[in-house]
């Protein structure tokens, strides 16, 4: 497994004054993302989850936090309180078209923030200088927040053609 890339880490102070960092996620990060994971919302882990239920094992976190960084990304927001807190998680996965799928979660009390649109872009920025082409996401097409972060990033939307109930998100890199 690669290295966990060091040049990618960025603070910056949004709305709410606390500074946050974006940073890959690392294998050392189990513990706080078991605490992410945990805490977030019903609503919040089923818009991640695309409406399906997962158990959070330990198996489970450490596959969030084991990342193939000669081909993946995994962009953690943390702020630090008492300890470093985990606030979000944007990823993407590439696939063997050299297109990549995005996935994105942030903690309920972060959202509405910038955050979000923040990580995504970053992600996005990360991806276009490693030779990703395209960034494409399936978003459950009820979560209207999501849905207007990313089309306010230049996504366009689409229908999933395997599900009805999901919209695809794509942007051309």
């Amino acid at each position: 497994m690669p290295p966990c890339p060091d040049d990618l880490t960025e603070s910056f102070q949004p709305v709410t004054g606390t500074s946050v960092t974006l940073r890959p996620l690392r294998p050392e990060d189990r513990d706080i993302e078991l605490a992410f994971v945990t805490g977030l919302s019903p609503d919040t882990r089923s818009n991640r989850l695309l409406g399906g239920t997962r158990a959070i094992t330990r198996e489970y976190i450490e596959s969030l936090v084991t990342v193939d960084y000669s081909r993946d990304m995994a962009l953690a927001a943390t702020v630090m309180l008492e300890k470093e807190v985990l606030i979000g998680v944007a990823r993407y996965v590439r696939d063997a078209d050299g297109s990549a799928e995005f996935a994105i979660v942030l903690a309920d009390a972060w959202q509405g923030r910038g955050i979000g649109g923040r990580m995504l872009k970053r992600l996005a920025e990360i991806a276009r200088k490693r030779g990703v082409h395209r960034l494409y996401g399936d978003i459950l097409s009820i979560n209207r927040p999501m849905l207007g972060l990313v089309q306010k990033l230049g996504f366009t939307l689409g229908r999933n053609p395997d599900d009805a109930t999901l919209t695809r998100a794509t942007l051309a890199l």
